[in-house]
């Protein structure tokens, strides 16, 4: 039986030849000069100043949320529906995340509850864009001018997103997915636009920030006395190999976008005449790079995502499941974290939602035999 596995890469032999350079040069560690090339390209497209390599998004995470001094007693307002890397980096600092639902048509936050959850002491507010759809961001940025908090804006999914800002004004522009955080922050997992790997990067215009989120990615060394520290850091640094195989993606990272948009249009295209489907949307104000190919099944249509998953494993397609929401995970219960709350749009979507195959080097042929299991399970 064909398989169609639910990502691959597609990597050239142009990004293998930084990669033979600096195991060449023999500088395979921390440093070299492919970390800062990467930092800098990285940083640059995304429309901020520093660019800090780390090991994953996971971890880019946490330096961040240290980063801004985040800890017990402060609130972080964020999305149920995401990732536990997003609370797990809240929780660990000691801080304590607050949740809101999701829009049933982006998968994003609500933004239109996040006003609410504003207390004295909410210190910020922890955006994820999902799926490779921005969050509808210029009602968050004016609520944290308001009140004077930051936005963590977690763009691990959204390599080269964009969304229409000040479009109720009369100048609206363009901004990049990343580049509208106090700090950002992005995962080069294989699955993602631009890939190392493993790997993840911190972003910020803010030198003071970047320089602090320099120290914390390598233990809080101080520059006087290497081996004395004032302050518990991490070691998740992005080897200079690692970085290497990212740096000409960068350039390419436009190309790599109509590609993704390219197949989410074909399976758009193929399937949208199934009425039990909610495709993927794309916003006027947004420009998605659909990092996934999502598809939610209708609230009364019989299979959940568990049963539809397993029927396309059967005709040899390999799927991922939606989220399950921050407020139904148990290892928060056991913190009295969430208990008894509840997301009905979060909890909808993750019973009845997966993604199909949609990674760069998926071929015509894998489409057709995915879009033709589809259509046999739920004929």
């Amino acid at each position: 039986m064909t398989w169609v596995p639910v990502n691959e890469p597609l990597l050239t032999d142009e990004d293998f030849a930084p990669l033979e350079d600096a195991f060449r040069s023999g500088w395979i560690s921390s440093a070299g000069r492919y970390v800062e090339e990467f930092e800098k390209g990285w940083a640059r497209y995304c429309g901020q100043s520093h660019g800090i390599a780390v090991a994953n998004g996971t971890v880019a995470l946490q330096v961040a949320v240290d980063a801004l001094r985040l800890g017990p007693g402060d609130e972080v307002i964020m999305p149920s529906y995401t990732i536990i890397s997003c609370a797990l980096a809240v929780v660990r600092a000691g801080a304590k995340p607050v949740l809101v639902d999701c829009s049933p048509r982006t998968y994003n936050m609500a933004v239109d509850q996040i006003a609410a959850k504003i207390t004295p002491r909410t210190r910020a507010i922890m955006v994820v864009h999902m799926f490779g759809h921005p969050v509808d961001m210029d009602p968050v940025l004016r609520l944290a001018d308001q009140h004077g908090l930051y936005i963590i804006e977690d763009a691990a999914e959204v390599h080269g997103a964009r969304y229409l800002s000040g479009r109720d004004g009369d100048a609206p522009h363009w901004r990049t997915c990343g580049g509208m955080g106090h700090i950002s922050t992005f995962s080069f997992f294989a699955n993602k636009l631009i890939t190392t790997g493993e790997g993840g990067m911190v972003l910020t215009s803010d030198e003071q920030l970047a320089k602090r989120c320099r120290d914390l990615r390598n233990l809080c060394f101080l520059p006087e006395r290497r081996f004395l520290h004032r302050e518990l850091g991490h070691q998740v640094r992005l080897t200079n190999m690692q970085a290497a195989v990212g740096v000409n993606q960068v350039k390419r990272i436009e190309t790599i976008v109509e590609r993704k948009r390219a197949i989410a249009a074909d399976y758009t295209a193929r399937l949208g005449d199934l009425p039990m489907l909610q495709l993927p949307i794309e916003e006027s104000w947004a420009r998605s790079v659909y990092w996934v190919y999502s598809l939610l099944l209708a609230e009364d249509h019989p299979l959940d995502a568990v049963a539809f998953a397993d029927a396309l494993k059967e005709r040899g397609v390999e799927t991922r499941p939606f989220f399950l929401g921050m407020h139904e995970q148990p290892v928060f219960h056991e913190m009295s974290l969430f208990v008894g709350e509840s997301y009905p749009v979060t909890e909808r979507i993750a019973r009845k939602g997966l993604y199909v195959p949609s990674g760069l080097a998926i071929t015509a042929e894998q489409m057709n035999l995915v879009c033709a299991a589809v259509r046999d399970v739920l004929a």
